[in-house]
């Protein structure tokens, strides 16, 4: 079983959203990848309750055309309290979704993120936190997370299944990967388009293979090429690409 722990679906106010999720599929068929772990965002955020609960939607509905294939995460914006727990309550428990989507509206240490880790811990999901240490995303995404606030939400709630995204999403992969050390709770995800010579070597030698999973986020074909070509043994690799998030899944029963 391969699966790919963040991946994303067209948001229907596009155009060629239907064909944009149809092409995801056939790309995951060709790659040899079993099922998608995917999240709708919404075209402009920070996200209002309507237009997360609409996105989230979307996400059901891919749900049930591609059974057993695409696996949903629920977006929310964290800042929308009361809301947002609402949503999760309602993707997990009546829809089936497997985990929880927070991205940049809100850093994974400020506050405003613990009921949403709370609820977590009780529906026995993982959350996949959008986040990146970087000096060019200080306008564009003042309030993204990075590994460091992922590894400071963990020592408050250390039962939480976080997820850091994309360590090959840009930035200072390096210094994610020192900033994870000291948080065993946090899984690393291996998606993002830089496909850096030792990246994927050395977080596993830093963190260890057992907290490493794989993803895309779109960057299909080198996200499975960087695991393709790491210099791991077979056995590390097979737990990168589906044996650990198989794991988080089962916190819930909800893995295939």
């Amino acid at each position: 079983m391969v699966i790919d722990c963040h991946a994303h679906l067209a948001h229907h106010t596009s155009a060629d959203w239907e064909e944009a999720d149809r092409r995801l599929i056939e790309a995951a068929d060709k790659l040899g990848i079993d099922q998608l772990c995917c999240s709708t965002l919404t075209p402009r955020r920070p996200a209002e309750p309507a237009g997360f609960r609409e996105a989230n939607d979307f996400t059901y509905q891919a749900m049930q055309r591609y059974p057993d294939r695409v696996l949903g995460y629920c977006y929310v914006n964290p800042g929308w309290r009361d809301p947002a727990l609402d949503e999760i309550r309602r993707c997990v428990e009546e829809l089936g979704f497997i985990g929880i989507k927070l991205y940049n509206e809100y850093r994974a240490d400020e506050p405003v993120a613990y009921p949403v880790a709370e609820l977590a811990i009780e529906l026995r999901v993982p959350i996949l936190y959008h986040a990146g240490h970087s000096h060019y995303f200080d306008t564009v995404q003042p309030r993204i997370s990075d590994g460091g606030m992922i590894a400071r939400l963990a020592d408050c709630y250390p039962e939480a299944a976080l997820i850091c995204g994309h360590v090959g999403g840009g930035g200072d992969w390096e210094w994610t990967l020192k900033a994870l050390r000291r948080a065993p709770s946090v899984s690393l995800d291996t998606s993002g388009s830089v496909v850096d010579d030792g990246m994927i070597e050395l977080a596993a030698a830093t963190l260890g293979a057992d907290r490493l999973l794989f993803g895309c986020d779109m960057s299909m074909t080198a996200g499975v090429g960087k695991l393709r070509g790491a210099e791991l043994s077979a056995a590390d690799k097979r737990k990168i690409l589906g044996t650990n998030m198989q794991k988080i899944l089962t916190r819930r029963g909800s893995s295939c």
